[in-house]
């Protein structure tokens, strides 16, 4: 079951996905850790964040929308609080980044780089750069490239940078960070969509617009991770609507070499363990001894 992620190795391709977990021990009741190759913290930016006004969640048919805000204990708190506790668990941990400015991205690399229990970093581009107008950072290859290349020279971890699903093409941004030094890409994030309350007549997130996720947005990944994957020679980690272990091999399939799951450990809080579970199931059933044999064997 262990994968290879730009020499970092994980003892199965299944990963819990950030913004769904946590920072990882809050489902030691659910779970144990070490059953599962690891976890993305929530995101993590340089001040607190509170996030946006409620309601945040709303659920909708095959899927769920969420409009957070990114709401974080902010660095100074994670180091001291979570990261502790992060240390005591094998589990490998990847930490998601949060910044509006190149600048906040950089400082937080730095303070992470060489951190004890810190085993990769995660690049959220789908933030807004506040001082490129509120776009966000990745739906520009050129921003894109930028903020791989800055953060790059920040640290020695391994880089994954998480692409957003909110542009025609992928491709030219998942070459502009691999042209800037990432070391993995992560795809896809949610997708901007909205639900509205008929009755009331209002939108049913306080945000109005939040991130779709869940099982209707399955078919929109593995597209994604099929492009990419061909287009570029990094190693993809895939997600998006990932309930069983069938719909891994489908996204390893289609060219992931690991996936996250995250709406997954709403329904279940002990899905990433139940999925890795059926995951080796379907294996023995098809008569498969290593999974990197089902990385990229999709057939044309």
């Amino acid at each position: 079951m262990a994968v290879d992620i730009a020499g970092l190795l994980f003892s199965s391709p299944v990963i819990a996905a950030s913004g769904t977990f946590g920072y990882g021990r809050e489902y030691d009741d659910y779970l144990d850790l070490e059953k599962i190759g690891g976890f993305v913290t929530k995101g993590v930016s340089l001040e607190p964040r509170d996030g946006n006004q409620p309601p945040r969640i709303a659920e909708t048919a095959c899927g769920m929308l969420n409009a957070i805000g990114l709401a974080n204990i902010g660095l100074e708190k994670f180091l001291a609080d979570k990261l502790p506790l992060v240390e005591k668990t094998r589990a490998r941990c990847v930490v998601n980044l949060y910044g509006e400015s190149a600048e906040e991205f950089e400082k937080l690399a730095q303070a992470l780089d060489a951190r004890q229990g810190v085993d990769a970093l995660e690049l959220n581009v789908s933030c807004p750069n506040v001082k490129g107008g509120g776009m966000a950072f990745g739906q520009d290859a050129k921003a894109v490239y930028e903020l791989t290349r800055v953060v790059r020279q920040k640290t020695s971890l391994p880089l994954w940078v998480k692409l957003t699903p909110n542009v025609a093409d992928p491709v030219p941004m998942a070459k502009a960070a691999a042209d800037a030094g990432a070391d993995a890409l992560s795809l896809i994030n949610t997708i901007l969509a909205m639900a509205i309350d008929a009755r009331t007549r209002k939108p049913k997130l306080g945000n109005v617009y939040g991130g779709l996720s869940g099982p209707a947005i399955k078919p929109v990944g593995l597209r994604m991770v099929h492009q990419v994957s061909r287009a570029v020679d990094l190693p993809v980690v895939g997600m998006g609507g990932i309930m069983t272990g069938s719909d891994v091999a489908e996204y390893l399939l289609a060219g992931a070499s690991a996936v996250q799951v995250g709406t997954a450990s709403f329904s279940d809080p002990a899905s990433c363990v139940r999925i890795a579970d059926e995951l080796a199931a379907f294996m023995k059933e098809q008569g498969i001894a290593e999974v990197r044999e089902l990385i990229g064997g999709l057939l044309s």
